[in-house]
């Protein structure tokens, strides 16, 4: 069993993402496990990544899936590479859960 590239936090969770830009659609597009084993959430967006359109895109297809306001997600790491870290603020175990239902990886432990 592989670990969920999500982490629950006192503050909500953190989500490892894998961005792909110019995808064609926004949306989820499933778990995958990389090379040095880490697991990330893959999320492609239209947008292209110019002038942080394509994180705000990503941004806005995380709020979406779990159906809260933009100012709960905030992009902490990776704004110009494809591996981003997005902090997401709520019910952690809430959240993790939800993302399991979306995504069929198991919740990660509690914070």
């Amino acid at each position: 069993m592989t670990t969920p590239p999500w982490r629950v936090t006192p503050a909500g969770i953190e989500v490892r993402v894998r961005a792909t830009p110019r995808g064609g659609r926004d949306a989820l597009d499933g778990v995958e496990t990389r090379d040095d084993g880490a697991a990330v959430l893959k999320v492609r967006v239209r947008a292209a990544p110019e002038d942080g359109a394509a994180n705000a895109a990503i941004r806005d297809v995380l709020r979406r899936a779990l159906g809260l306001p933009a100012s709960a997600v905030t992009l902490a790491a990776g704004a110009t590479a494809r591996i981003k870290l997005f902090r997401i603020a709520g019910d952690g175990p809430a959240l993790a859960e939800r993302l399991h239902s979306l995504t069929g990886e198991t919740p990660a432990g509690r914070a």
